[in-house]
């Protein structure tokens, strides 16, 4: 069982809290079919002490227990502050030595907009690679000048260290986790419940930084750009070889060990998140999407899509474009 745990305090943004905890147990109770009804996420809430903790936002939530009886943990969140961050910031010596003690055990800490400035100030981003929420870039970067912020990007990973800017990118980052503790036919089942607008491929979103990348093997990094580069073209992975200048057989061999997927299935991941893109993005026809990701033929990339996605790549260009807010749909009512 994955035992995970959100921070609480009075300025901490509800939904950062309740969107991750709602797609973990929604995730628990999928996979818990194949283990006899166990619970295989636990989720708790922890407060300075047990009380009722009413937050500015209006929100009033109940922690399980104090953060001093936190028991060892898989991940840790630190939700965003409600608006301006500072008054939370001065209160930090709260947690500083829960966050620093935490890290220091493997587990994973995300941060979740401005929830980024408390990892700051507990030290964990030192040099290390960060973002937070747009509105307070600035202020983020005079107060902590050693962070390496990432505007550009809005989530981001060091080691076991992670920052999202906002609500949304918590929820990929959630379907990601999802996706390693359970597999992907789970992580699919959540990603198209809790619709599927709100999920950009971790991969295509996240900065990681390669000095703490999961894998070292650098011909495979290479093999990986190399992959991105070209996904327009049709690739072969004896040519993927070639270039690398491998066989084919120790690519895959060197490449499994170092994603955890053989090269055709790292590709094919690739192609799905660009063609998920472009379906959101763009008015190009389901066959020119599947050109622009390097496949021919239609066919093959829908049965392909949707075996990744659940659906096909009509229903979910559907799907994503349903919600999407339309400024004129107003004037005519």
């Amino acid at each position: 069982m994955y035992r995970v745990a959100s921070l609480l305090y009075p300025d901490a943004l509800a939904t950062s809290v309740t969107l991750p905890m709602e797609i973990l147990r929604a995730a628990s109770q999928m996979a818990s079919v194949h283990h006899r009804g166990r619970e295989q996420v636990r989720f708790l809430l922890a407060g300075p002490d047990r009380k009722m903790l009413r937050l500015a936002s209006g929100v009033t939530l109940k922690p399980d227990l104090a953060y001093s009886d936190l028991p060892p943990l898989d991940l840790l969140l630190v939700p965003a502050i409600w608006r301006n961050p500072l008054p939370t910031v001065r209160q930090a010596s709260l947690f500083t030595a829960l966050l620093r003690d935490t890290a220091a055990t493997g587990a994973r800490i995300c941060s979740v907009g401005t929830g980024s400035f408390l990892l700051a100030e507990a030290g964990l981003l030192q040099g290390r690679p960060a973002t937070t929420h747009w509105n307070y870039f600035e202020q983020f970067s005079r107060r902590y000048p050693d962070v390496l912020l990432k505007t550009r990007h809005l989530i981001t990973q060091s080691d076991n260290i992670y920052c999202v800017g906002s609500v949304n990118s918590i929820a990929d980052l959630m379907v990601h986790i999802v996706e390693e503790w359970f597999g992907s036919h789970i992580a699919r089942a959540i990603e198209n419940q809790f619709s599927p607008e709100i999920r950009r491929a971790f991969g295509a979103a996240a900065y990681q930084n390669e000095a703490d990348s999961s894998h070292p093997d650098e011909t495979v990094v290479q093999a990986q750009q190399w992959l991105q580069d070209n996904l327009q073209r049709s690739i072969s992975m004896s040519q993927l070889a070639s270039q690398m200048s491998l066989s084919g057989r120790t690519l895959n061999r060197r490449f499994k060990r170092a994603t955890g997927l053989s090269p055709q299935a790292y590709l094919q991941s690739l192609r799905i998140a660009g063609a998920k893109d472009l379906l959101r993005h763009s008015n190009l026809s389901i066959s020119e999407v599947a050109w622009q990701v390097g496949l021919q033929d239609v066919s093959y990339f829908s049965q392909l899509f949707r075996r990744h996605s659940g659906m096909s790549p009509l229903r979910y260009r559907e799907a994503v474009r349903g919600k999407l807010f339309d400024p004129d749909s107003r004037s005519s009512t």
